[in-house]
């Protein structure tokens, strides 16, 4: 089970049996009937607060109303089963008599369409079902009055929504079709006491199961199930690589914002990560429509690289492992990968279906990243690696040789599936995922190995030096690409990744150090959005996407950037205080742009500069996290001092 939330504790996605499964809901909320009119939770009258317990996936949600009324709803999904539990805790600074409802237009099987839906009298519980979905609400106290009815009010039942109105439900106890249900208990508060509601809301794929589970989780104490959550939390953090940020004289408010957050991008992105199967949702789904976007729901291979990277560097390589293991799994029959996949492995709606219209990236950062954890293991583990990994890696490879027989790659889609063409970013993925396997063939006993690895890395080197002499232009940066036929001279945060993550260009040779330094002051005076008291950087010039907003991850591209150049300097001087000090303002931008939660999203809202779009985004959380330990890497370089 996966939930994603509103500001105000409203469910927004209900997700089981995967992280992509199913969305079993449209509407879950819950609201007061009081003085004859219904004060919904999540409406602009309260206002709210939403934080998360430290260390945990335990979120807060404090709302206030003018009228006296406080609600405080914690909300855990229990560790071992698909239950979300939500206690609420009313608290009125003035006689309050009424009702709390609790409201769901659920979808079971991820349709409004032959849903059915009854009230358990055995139970105490309300069940929505279609198929071997079975959703079932109960409350503790149990609640008094209930009602199950059409969403569109036009059947037998009033619509359970409607039937809130007046503030007594009708009791309705079956109904099939569009359905909507409510669960209502009576309230009456004195000036100053609290009631506390546990609403718990379990999935299952049979009747008698969804049940079963549910009643079990009530007969255990809320505190124990807390307990339960933190310590597994806990016990999974304890694997990470601590954090000293020694090095820098960071305000301690600030470092510890750092810490947290870093903890928080840890733990979303094992939240976005298929036990199972080993793929990473790149977010959890809020469009599967496609009516605003292409969805977000799906695992592409580009994105979840540089998850099992951050991961990896952050003491967690078992990720990595699962992932090439599917990775093997869903590779194409040409070599390839596909433009994104459901986390079982199929192939995901797409508009990369034609040679075109693939991403040549999403192969070349897989290979470049089987490398990169190849080379972290020792014998006789690297040996077991490569032998499970060899014919992956040479199909993937030999599928980049037929797609660069010009040198620069093919027409292909651009990373941001915005533009078709040849691009900077595609062809460094191209060069570091050749470079990659070249390096696996040298190391492994294929007899044809050496003969391998010379013609993939004469290969990138052909690459490497025409991307530079027909993309690189003469004001100093890399074309963002060239599109029918034109050479566009139009500033594209991507092309940093000719220096990281992909090393087409190396700070060891002066004249392209010199290179990536012009490169990176074109991003910033051409994609630099003043917001949040920093400047947050656009993907491109004229961005028109969702209105033309900054992003996370590009932002975090630059910040690396100048951490890179940091690092690889011999001495502190002003060079490495200029470079480090720009990063961290790059970095504050990241932290101001966090939802109150600590998840980081997408964009940054241009105008307000807060969490915009997708959240969290796997692909944010992953740079963040490789942000924070290459910048705990220059307490390394203390020595380099005076």
């Amino acid at each position: 089970m996966l939930v994603s939330m509103g500001e105000k504790g409203n469910i927004l996605g209900f997700f089981y049996p995967r992280r992509d499964g199913e969305q079993h809901v449209s509407d879950s909320v819950a609201c007061l009937y009081t003085d004859g009119r219904l004060m919904w939770f999540d409406s602009p009258e309260w206002n709210s607060e939403q934080t998360v317990d430290d260390g945990t996936n335990i979120i807060n949600t404090h709302l206030s109303h003018s009228s006296g009324i406080d609600v405080s709803i914690q909300d855990i999904v229990h560790n071992e089963m698909p239950v979300l539990i939500r206690k609420y805790e009313i608290t009125s600074k003035e006689h309050l008599n009424g009702k709390f409802y609790y409201y769901s237009n659920f979808q079971a099987g991820g349709t409004s369409r032959m849903n059915s839906a009854y009230f358990d009298v055995n139970q105490d519980m309300l069940v929505h079902y279609m198929h071997d979905f079975y959703i079932g609400v109960a409350t503790d106290p149990a609640f008094d009055e209930w009602q199950v009815g059409k969403t569109n009010d036009k059947g037998w039942a009033k619509s359970a929504r409607i039937d809130m109105e007046d503030g007594k439900l009708q009791k309705n106890m079956e109904e099939i079709g569009d359905i909507d249900g409510t669960l209502g208990l009576d309230l009456a508060l004195m000036p100053g006491e609290s009631l506390t509601i546990t609403v718990l809301i379990g999935i299952a794929s049979g009747r008698q199961a969804v049940c079963d589970m549910t009643q079990g989780v009530l007969s255990h104490p809320l505190s124990e199930i807390i307990r339960d959550s933190e310590n597994t939390t806990a016990e999974w953090l304890s694997k990470k690589r601590p954090l000293e940020l020694s090095v820098l004289d960071l305000d301690p408010v600030i470092r510890n914002d750092v810490i947290r957050l870093y903890d928080r991008s840890l733990l979303s992105l094992n939240l976005m990560s298929d036990p199972n199967e080993g793929a990473i949702l790149a977010a959890p789904e809020f469009d599967p429509a496609f009516e605003m976007c292409g969805g977000y729901g799906f695992c592409w291979n580009r994105d979840a690289v540089e998850a099992v990277l951050a991961l990896m560097k952050a003491g967690y390589p078992e990720y990595a492992e699962k992932f090439f293991t599917w990775c093997k799994r869903t590779q194409m029959s040409d070599g390839s990968w596909f433009q994104r996949y459901w986390l079982d492995g199929t192939e995901a709606p797409s508009w990369g279906n034609f040679d075109d219209s693939t991403q040549l990236d999403e192969t070349g950062s897989t290979l470049f990243t089987i490398d990169r954890y190849y080379r972290e293991l020792e014998d006789p583990d690297s040996v077991e690696f490569l032998d499970s990994i060899r014919e992956t890696v040479w199909k993937g490879a030999e599928y980049l040789m037929g797609r660069t027989e010009q040198g620069l790659h093919d027409p292909c889609r651009c990373l941001w599936e915005s533009e078709k063409g040849i691009f900077p970013y595609t062809n460094a993925a191209i060069y570091a995922g050749l470079k990659g396997a070249a390096h696996m063939a040298r190391e492994g006993d294929d007899s044809n190995g050496s003969n391998r690895a010379e013609m993939w890395s004469e290969r990138a080197d052909r690459i490497r030096g025409m991307t530079i002499d027909k993309l690189w232009l003469k004001e100093g940066y890399f074309s963002r690409g060239i599109i029918d036929n034109d050479v566009r001279s139009s500033v594209d945060s991507s092309i940093i990744g000719t220096f990281v993550p992909f090393g087409l260009l190396s700070v060891d040779d002066p004249d392209e150090k010199s290179m990536i330094l012009s490169m990176i002051g074109h991003i910033e005076r051409a994609l630099s959005v003043p917001v949040n008291g920093y400047y947050g950087i656009k993907r491109y010039e004229n961005d028109s996407y969702i209105g033309g907003n900054p992003w996370i991850v590009t932002t975090l591209w630059l910040s690396r950037s100048l951490l890179e150049l940091a690092v690889s300097l011999d001495e502190k001087n002003e060079e490495y205080d200029s470079l480090v000090n720009r990063s961290l303002e790059y970095i504050k931008w990241v932290m101001r742009s966090a939802t109150s939660s600590g998840i980081l999203s997408e964009q940054a809202d241009k105008n307000t500069g807060k969490a915009a779009w997708a959240r969290p985004l796997s692909w944010s959380c992953a740079l963040f996290i490789e942000n924070i330990l290459l910048l705990d890497r220059l307490k390394d370089s203390s020595s380099k001092d005076d």
